[in-house]
């Protein structure tokens, strides 16, 4: 789950110091697993892998449970965009994954502002994620020739939008996750003309089918006064050795980060080594159970939400801002990761960031959870590193922010 290939941080506008481009949020309380704070100082870290049989919140792959959607608020109105026919995926070059992208029109004539999403998974035993992507209409007319040029419904699409030019992501969901309301008087701003682009995960590892799913989205207008809310990304990367007892070709790094290329494209390959110059200074890979990122903000504004995202190998995330100073505060703790309980959750406080503060992700993953988990019981003993497919993983903090 993420945008723009050559990128280690935010959406639009750059939060982080690298520009770039998965969950929702209910619109009751918070999940119960993760717990969000924007006040007190940063806690001790979070427990290392499990040991034993047993493989905790990660042996199902589901829709999750969610609470019902919330009534309208004042000003808003619902508009549906989907599927017009039901696509089934089928995963290339020789993966377990498919990465689909299609043009939705959700029909602005005039601005608009997305305040709230649902996104309605009609097969959620293969849909992995969902993101949105606000483009702009000549985005959309390149889009339509895409699409009319690929086989199918939609277009082949592996980390992101498959479009050139910049893409706001504006919605995205993940198992768990149910109605996502942003905060009131904020939303992302939808210009007139403005379509989007629906980017589904398909995963196929266990089961196959079709499906069509889509999006409730609720919209205010523009005289509603609202403020632009944007996306912005923290990225860590991947070093995990295989489990204990584990062998074979994969559990080399090198023959490891080869087969990401070859199943997700060249791309993948290079972030893998971009993410360790990036966040380890170009030194030899550390593999490790853990692994963090430091990444300095280069604009001000005020985070209102956060979630965090990882595959199924995922223990424990944490998000931190100025880590190890006297301003440091935990921003996202999630130390029980569910797969199946990814909804972005609202800080108990909205938690101001200036530029030049730092964001901190980090992620722990257990190798042992291979050999336990039914999905990837059967696969080989693999070195993981980050990668698009569910037997891959990621580490990857979710901000929804407001400008300054």
């Amino acid at each position: 789950m993420r945008s723009n290939r050559p990128v280690l941080a935010a959406a639009a506008a750059a939060l982080l110091l690298v520009t770039a481009a998965c969950a929702g949020t209910t619109g009751d309380e918070p999940a119960a697993a993760p717990v969000a704070s924007a006040a007190g100082p940063q806690t001790g870290d979070s427990a290392g892998p499990q040991t034993g049989d047993s493989a905790g919140p990660h042996a199902g792959h589901s829709a999750g449970s969610a609470p019902p959607p919330a009534p309208l608020r004042a000003g808003e109105r619902f508009v549906d965009v989907g599927l017009a026919e039901a696509y089934t995926p089928a995963a290339p070059s020789g993966g377990t994954d498919e990465y689909r992208c299609f043009l939705v029109d959700p029909g602005l004539t005039e601005t608009a502002y997305l305040t709230g999403s649902r996104f309605l998974p009609q097969n959620a035993t293969i849909v992995h994620h969902a993101i949105f992507y606000r483009v702009d209409p000549g985005q959309a007319q390149e889009a339509a020739r895409v699409d009319a040029a690929a086989d199918g419904e939609g277009w082949t699409c592996f980390g992101d939008a498959g479009v050139q030019g910049e893409t706001a992501w504006v919605a995205h969901w993940a198992p768990g996750a149910g109605e996502t309301l942003m905060p009131d008087g904020f939303g992302f701003a939808m210009p007139p003309g403005s379509k989007l682009i629906m980017q589904v995960h398909y995963n196929l590892l266990n089961t196959t089918g079709s499906d069509r799913s889509g999006m409730r989205m609720r919209l205010a207008a523009a005289d509603a006064g609202l403020k632009p809310l944007e996306t912005a990304l923290a990225m860590a990367p991947i070093e995990l050795p295989c489990e204990p007892g584990g062998s074979g070709p994969l559990c080399d790094r090198e023959a490891a980060v080869a087969d990401v290329a070859k199943r997700f494209g060249p791309g993948s390959g290079q972030l893998v080594e971009r993410l360790n110059e990036w966040c380890n200074g170009g030194a030899a890979p550390r593999a490790g159970n853990t692994q963090h990122c430091d990444q300095p903000i280069g604009e001000a504004g005020t985070i209102h939400m956060a979630a965090g995202h990882m595959h199924l190998l995922g223990r424990s995330i944490r998000i931190e801002l100025n880590p190890g100073t006297p301003r440091a505060r935990t921003v996202l703790d999630v130390p029980a990761y569910d797969f199946d309980n990814q909804a972005l959750v609202p800080l108990e406080k909205p938690l101001p960031v200036a530029e030049g503060d730092v964001v901190r992700v980090t992620c722990t993953h257990d190798a042992g959870l291979r050999k336990r988990l039914p999905q990837l019981a059967t696969l080989p003993s693999r070195y993981v590193v980050w990668g698009e497919g569910t037997s891959d993983e990621m580490c990857l903090g979710i901000l929804v922010v407001a400008p300054s």
